[in-house]
């Protein structure tokens, strides 16, 4: 007779089809909600419905699960601003594809994890700021094929309009993404001297629906 496998805490209690999914949707309400300092492992857990051993099998600390968090809001966006890149010479409908692509993706993460940037810890998660700095990157090499030259501070304002969703979901939390994103992406065009029509439009909506990778 086989011994049966030791018992779960309790029923889990967090959207997620694992439990390392569940943990990070605990973590990230906790730690954007009470704070990542006063957050525990056992808070966590507990959140979720599991052990707190249970949780070490899935991240070794609370910093791993604060750098899943923020690469929830990166990578899926430099992934994407990478293929579009490969594939297209306009580079004015590739920077509107890039800007409505994270856009979207910042407006649809959980808890609004953008708000986790500013934490002090965050300064000491390099992988992220250096994702985060190649998403940048892309971005400003876009933005200076757009305007014909290098001008460093206006080819960094469609990165920095793109990231202005994260304090508008603190004063609209149900603000929608399908409207939001797009606006962004005009905005990101026109600071950049780019008159933005349907026809652009048109083409950067065929790279978002060529390219983005549908959620998972």
């Amino acid at each position: 007779m086989s011994r049966p496998g030791r018992p779960r805490h309790r029923d889990a209690l967090r959207p997620g089809s694992t439990a390392a999914e569940q943990i990070l949707d605990a973590a990230g309400e906790l730690f954007v909600t009470m704070g990542f300092t006063v957050t525990s492992t056992r808070s966590i857990a507990e959140a979720v419905g599991i052990r707190q051993a249970s949780l070490y099998h899935h991240f070794p600390n609370k910093e791993a699960i604060l750098e899943a968090l923020l690469d929830a809001t990166v990578v899926p966006s430099l992934e994407f601003a990478r293929r579009v890149t490969r594939s297209v010479d306009d580079a004015r409908a590739a920077l509107w594809a890039v800007t409505a692509g994270d856009a979207a993706n910042l407006l649809s993460v959980p808890w609004n994890l953008g708000r986790l940037y500013l934490l002090p810890e965050v300064d000491g998660i390099e992988g992220f700021h250096r994702r985060r700095r190649e998403l940048h990157a892309v971005y400003r090499e876009l933005a200076v094929e757009v305007v014909g030259g290098h001008d460093e501070f206006r080819c960094g304002l469609p990165v920095r309009l793109t990231e202005t969703v994260i304090a508008q979901r603190v004063d609209d939390p149900g603000i929608a993404g399908d409207e939001v994103a797009p606006a962004i992406a005009d905005a990101a065009l026109r600071v950049l001297g780019i008159e933005v029509d349907d026809a652009l439009r048109a083409a950067g909506r065929a790279l978002l629906e060529q390219h983005l990778a549908p959620p998972t």
